[in-house]
């Protein structure tokens, strides 16, 4: 947000990228391994989904947001959708926190 140097290094602009493939190749290989059907499981389709939003929404944030004010909603968008992925896996639902505000 503070335009840093720091986001020059080769390692800072890797990290994410390689941080958010691991994200995706844990729930593809969860879905593999446990031998779900995505479209049977409501909670993981909208886990996944809310996965490839965090990360369309990071990359808004970090670097492909033409403006301050457009990359600062993608962070706050991005993190609000990290606590509703952490919501689903809480209580394998996809109303994630409602669930528990509900119950």
């Amino acid at each position: 947000m503070v335009e840093s140097e720091r986001l020059q290094l080769k390692v800072i602009r890797i990290a994410p990228h390689i941080i958010d493939t691991l994200f995706l190749l844990s729930g593809i290989a969860l879905v593999y391994q446990l031998q779900l059907n995505i479209f049977s499981q409501p909670w993981l389709l909208a886990k996944i989904t809310g996965l490839v939003a965090y990360i369309a929404l990071g990359t808004i944030a970090i670097k492909r947001g033409p403006t301050l004010q457009v990359r600062v909603i993608a962070f706050v968008a991005a993190l609000a959708t990290f606590a509703y992925i952490i919501g689903i896996a809480l209580t394998k639902s996809p109303a994630s926190w409602l669930k528990l505000l509900v119950s």
